[in-house]
């Protein structure tokens, strides 16, 4: 008997849409705690105001990515239901029409018009609908939008980022809260730009510098500012 070998492939497309909204979150939570806490440490007169200014701004933050994703996707899942809809109407009201339509696109993609128009009449007698929302409007389980899903995961992973800075600055003594919770976060974005690149495929050195720079920029810059409004007021 000749063995029967099984192809198994493991594509990282799956993965795309949580992987985007987990980093997105734990780099955004990681830069914007800690800039805040070294701008609120570079004019702040005691430890305690820069603790309560990194925790109003780990929950200040977490609620604001929950919100804004879950409005963003369902928007997104709006715009889909819509669609669906729109297209449950033309295969009640118009068969032929789309076994046509989707038989062309099967065209465009490169098959033979009397196969396009086969596999489109086979495809639509097993799920019509499925078929035209994964072929015609780009439509699948994979990408389909769940608002709530992506409002916890956005709202865990921010919370998860601010956690790193939020921690050192109060464990570090205050003449090095600036400096330890600086040195703290480029440490942690570079390890996010790491996992997120190797996650991904793609070449971890350039997701580490990229993340890391543009961190560095942003505490840089609160710092500054920081410094200038406390020596102000």
């Amino acid at each position: 008997m000749r063995a029967v070998y099984r192809h198994i492939e493991r594509h990282r497309v799956s993965r795309i849409g949580w992987l985007r909204a987990a980093v997105l979150g734990a780099n955004d939570g990681l830069v914007s705690t800690a800039s805040l806490i070294v701008g609120v440490a570079s004019a702040a007169k005691s430890p305690g105001e820069v603790v309560v200014a990194g925790v109003a701004a780990v929950v200040a933050g977490a609620m604001s990515m929950a919100a804004g994703e879950y409005v963003s996707v369902s928007s997104q899942a709006d715009t889909e239901k819509a669609e669906l809809a729109r297209e449950v109407a033309e295969l009640r009201d118009l068969p032929e029409a789309e076994h046509e339509e989707l038989a062309q696109i099967y065209v465009s993609r490169g098959v033979e018009p009397e196969t396009a128009r086969l596999v489109a009449t086979q495809l639509m007698a097993k799920d019509a609908l499925a078929a035209h929302a994964r072929d015609e409007l780009g439509l699948s389980e994979l990408t389909g939008a769940r608002p709530v899903q992506a409002a916890f995961s956005s709202a865990a992973s921010f919370a998860a980022g601010a956690a790193l800075p939020l921690v050192v600055a109060v464990m570090a003594p205050r003449e090095m809260v600036s400096g330890a919770v600086t040195a703290a976060s480029l440490c942690g974005l570079a390890i996010l730009g790491y996992v997120g690149a190797k996650a991904g495929d793609a070449s971890p050195w350039r997701g580490v510098v990229r993340v890391t720079l543009w961190g560095a920029v942003a505490m840089a810059v609160t710092a500054v500012i920081g410094r200038f409004v406390g020596a102000a007021i």
